[in-house]
């Protein structure tokens, strides 16, 4: 263990990716940066274990796809990192056939026609992600850009047309408008719902946050494979940080921040005492929630995290009722079960209602049939596949009661959706442990709350925000109401997913001085 120099220019609190992001640019410009990490490894959510004893295979076991990570922040950092495309875009199943999205466009077009009778859903597809493409290609940029205003934003987009469906109306509106399809519709819906607990119709336009950085990413609106699953990106942050000069600290918990406003004192513990270490700059990677409990200032009530994580390691990927479809094309995109428009709409009036839903909807991927590099050598060997499960509508309310009943009880009902839609039961296809017990896991929001401090379970710290300054002096989206101290996690401004911007823009405002 290294002791802590006096004093840095920047102490960051937490390692993982956004914090490692904002230390390797810091120290790439030749500040002296720590890095406090309170578990015994960096990459926070946004990390690759070996969940299943005896099996080896590496997992992204929260944190899974990567969209809005620029290549502006891997190329600056030269970092050892990449992505794959996936083949295939979605399927979704129904009744003994299913909608395939992707790759060839003239199969895309003739899955359409099959499930409607005719091109009009495959034309309005055509012509709805068109519109988001051309707005992503505008937004996406500005991501790693100060922040701009609302008005300089809408004349970046440049279409009424398209504005109003992001950021003016609720998105069930333009869903509505574009598509007549309950499938297609509630496939397109489901990029509103990711992490996020609303309906179609939100007045609040929650779900429209949701939509936008889930279109926008990379400039494309694709959802790439890590390579090497999400804890290569974080060791490459955490190489390309180290290598600048930044000092981490695992096994190092932030206990208290104190600031004049000029300067700053981050007092910490460890297995074998306490510390303090000084600093100008403060960069906390952690919740809003987090950083008031560190300044002792009355914390922002937590927002509610709203999904169900499963992972599973398989030895074959099952047989599907359409047999028109490979499997290994189906699950190489993503898998929608349960998430028609009616569907979504009951499931969310169940769980708003305070019961589980009745029929969960979820989406899976294969992350294997991508990238098999995840795969020990036997597991290799044996054909090992892994599937990732993401559940909708599952709001943290609903396991308060009785968190372990209530996640096995609504793991059963997804695991029975899935089921409805293969030609055998999933449970077949599970490998076992070196125990002999199903590799399989599911995460509740009170688990990830538990496991990862996350309040309330929210995977995006909070509330999505649109990406668009709300007021004078909201330079980056990082700004506390301490000069010196940054927020530098999924909760700033344009926080959410796996993207290293908050981490990239909290080091722009220090570097600028500009203070978030």
């Amino acid at each position: 263990m290294t002791a802590p120099q006096s004093a840095y220019d920047a102490v960051i609190v937490g390692g993982g990716h956004n914090g490692l992001v904002a230390a390797a640019y810091l120290a790439r410009a030749g500040r002296r940066v720590l890095v406090l990490e309170r578990l015994d490894h960096t990459g926070g959510a946004a990390v690759s274990t070996r969940p299943f004893a005896g099996v080896d295979v590496r997992l992204s076991r929260y944190s899974y796809l990567v969209s809005l990570l620029p290549d502006k922040i891997v190329r600056d950092l030269g970092l050892r990192f990449a992505v794959r495309k996936r083949s295939v875009s979605s399927y979704t199943p129904y009744g003994d056939s299913g909608l395939l999205v992707g790759g060839d466009r003239d199969r895309t077009r003739a899955s359409f026609a099959a499930l409607t009778g005719s091109d009009r859903e495959y034309e309005a597809w055509e012509a709805f992600y068109g519109r988001t493409a051309r707005a992503a290609r505008r937004i996406f940029p500005t991501l790693t850009e100060p922040l701009p205003s609302r008005d300089a934003l809408r004349a970046r987009v440049d279409d009424e047309e398209t504005w109003d469906l992001l950021f003016e109306q609720p998105i069930g509106v333009a869903v509505e408008k574009h598509f007549a399809s309950d499938l297609v519709r509630g496939v397109v819906l489901t990029d509103a719902l990711i992490g996020t607990f609303a309906d179609a119709h939100d007045p609040s336009l929650l779900q429209n946050r949701c939509f936008l950085y889930h279109v926008i990413g990379g400039g494309t609106g694709d959802w790439d494979v890590p390579v090497g699953g999400m804890g290569a990106l974080t060791d490459a942050l955490a190489t390309a940080a180290r290598g600048a000069g930044a000092t981490i600290l695992t096994g190092h918990e932030a206990v208290r921040i104190e600031t004049d406003g000029h300067r700053a004192e981050v007092a910490y513990r460890t297995a074998d005492g306490e510390g303090v270490v000084g600093a100008e700059h403060v960069l906390v990677n952690a919740s809003p929630q987090a950083l008031a409990a560190l300044l002792g200032e009355p914390a922002p009530p937590p927002a509610e995290g709203a999904q169900l994580k499963v992972n599973m390691v398989l030895t074959r990927l099952p047989r599907l009722r359409d047999r028109a479809v490979d499997p290994h094309e189906a699950f190489s995109g993503t898998f929608h079960i349960a998430e028609g428009y009616g569907e979504l709409a009951t499931a969310y009036a169940e769980a708003a209602a305070g019961r589980l839903p009745a029929a969960p909807p979820s989406e899976i991927y294969c992350h294997t049939l991508t990238d098999p590099s995840i795969l020990g050598p036997e597991a290799a060997a044996r054909g090992y596949q892994t599937l990732t499960l993401f559940g909708l509508h599952a709001p943290a309310r609903l396991f308060e009661a009785d968190p372990d009943g209530a996640r096995d009880a609504l793991l059963q009902a997804t695991l029975d959706q899935l089921d409805a839609r293969l030609d055998e039961p999933i449970a077949d296809c599970l490998a076992r442990d070196a125990d002999g017990r199903p590799c399989i896991e599911a995460k509740t929001p009170l688990d990830l709350e538990r496991e990862l401090r996350l309040p309330g379970g929210h995977i995006f710290h909070r509330d999505l925000s649109f990406p668009f300054a709300e007021g004078p002096g909201d330079r980056w989206g990082v700004g506390t109401a301490h000069p010196n101290v940054l927020l530098c996690g999924a909760g700033a401004v344009r926080g959410g997913g796996v993207s290293g911007v908050p981490g990239h823009n909290a080091a722009m405002s220090v570097l600028d001085g500009t203070g978030g």
